[in-house]
């Protein structure tokens, strides 16, 4: 019999919608679930700044994405700044020294947000059911059937495959019993803007200290709003505290907020003038082992949460995306069913090798520089600073963090999915 669909997506935030807007060119009926109300903003589209990399950029552009997101406000990067506290390690890297026109770019989850959710609404091959969950799902050896509470009506829908794009609580992860490798680091990550004295001149900072990693990356406010007017002297700051110190930063008043910050970051920025509201997000490794199972694949922080220093965490998720429609517009065109467990794995041996090398830079990252073991901090800050000597560690370090390293599917390459 056949199925309602070809691919139901749990979840229609970030990942979910990117793929959406990747398979529109392709013969596929695709159905959303999405436990936001029409006309609701998703959680994840809030007020964090998101950092894109080189590698995402050249995706969107491959999604047709890119100069509406342009349109809405991005800030690119042209140089970084890494930075040992307290000690000597520290090495630069520059977009003119890699041969591209930025390292990456930073905009607002809203912002993105706005681009993916008009390009969702657009799709002529998705439907879109919300405010849905997912409630049941059954998989069998031709298809898999799914149980959906929507608006209060219980649908049973089919599907040749399911993909599991609902974050960190996937619903899917739960209800088929998975397991994740989890980790936490006892570190809470303190999300707010600041304005400084100086402009940004284009430039991130990522600066080691024993609480956990810093991060200040320039980001205008979105065009049109009150943010704007700060203009280039606007900063998002990702702040990692102890977990026990989260609660004593966020009710600081502030202006001895700044005060703290000032002290952590030091003034290579400028001086710290006002800040936004803060939240913040405990910092936890989340890593599921299989990604694909029959007729279900994980994709997003469904399937890995990663720690943020670097900024890999959604990068690493559009490219889930980018891979995952170029294996099955090629299944497509042989005439596969798409939901088979070879063409499952086709995708899951393709983006192996990505998941591990971007886990052990950012675990690797944030426990090293987090260690005050007087040996390990002299070897880290002798590592940044041979960088510095040796162009080839250099860009191996850049492309990493650029997310250009090893296979780029057709969508960072500007082919034609």
């Amino acid at each position: 019999m056949q199925p309602d669909y070809d691919l139901l997506i749990i979840g229609g935030g970030m990942v979910g919608a990117s793929l959406v807007q990747a398979l529109r060119s392709l013969p596929l009926r695709v159905a959303v679930v999405e436990a936001s109300a029409p006309g609701a903003a998703h959680p994840s589209f809030d007020a964090r700044g998101i950092a894109l990399a080189q590698g995402s950029k050249r995706i969107f552009e491959g999604l047709g994405l890119w100069q509406a997101l342009q349109g809405e406000g991005v800030t690119a990067i042209t140089r970084i700044h890494v930075s040992d506290r307290g000690r000597f390690g520290s090495t630069r890297l520059s977009a003119r020294d890699e041969g591209v026109e930025a390292l990456g770019y930073v905009t607002e989850a809203n912002v993105l947000g706005r681009v993916l959710e008009k390009a969702l609404a657009e799709a002529d091959n998705t439907t879109v059911l919300r405010p849905a969950r997912l409630t049941g799902i059954g998989t069998r050896k031709e298809g898999v059937s799914a149980r959906i509470d929507h608006d209060g009506e219980v649908l049973p829908l089919s599907a040749k495959l399911i993909v599991a794009a609902d974050g960190g609580r996937s619903a899917v992860r739960a209800l088929l019993g998975e397991k994740v490798l989890h980790h936490g680091y006892g570190q809470t990550a303190v999300i707010a803007y600041v304005t400084t004295d100086r402009p940004h001149g284009g430039w991130a900072y990522e600066r080691f200290t024993n609480t956990g990693p810093l991060a200040l990356l320039p980001c205008q406010g979105a065009r049109g709003t009150a943010e704007a007017a700060a203009g280039d002297h606007r900063w998002s700051v990702v702040y990692s505290v102890r977990d026990e110190e989260v609660e004593e930063i966020l009710a600081l008043p502030d202006e001895q907020f700044l005060v703290r910050l000032q002290e952590r970051f030091g003034h290579r920025a400028g001086r710290f003038l006002s800040a936004s509201p803060r939240q913040a997000y405990p910092l936890v490794l989340n890593f599921l082992r299989d990604h694909v199972r029959p007729r279900v694949v994980f994709i997003g922080n469904a399937a890995h949460a990663i720690h943020p220093v670097g900024g890999q965490g959604f990068n690493l998720g559009l490219r889930d995306v980018a891979a995952l429609a170029e294996v099955l517009a090629d299944a497509v065109h042989r005439g596969e069913d798409v939901g088979a467990r070879a063409v499952l794995d086709r995708y899951a041996k393709w983006r192996q090798p990505d998941y591990l090398r971007t886990l052990a830079f950012t675990d690797g990252l944030a426990r090293t520089f987090s260690s005050s073991f007087p040996p390990l901090a002299l070897a880290r800050d002798l590592a940044l600073l041979g960088m510095d000597l040796l162009p080839g560690a250099k860009r191996l370090f850049a492309a990493q963090a650029m997310g250009l390293l090893g296979k780029q599917p057709r969508l960072a390459r500007g082919l034609a999915i």
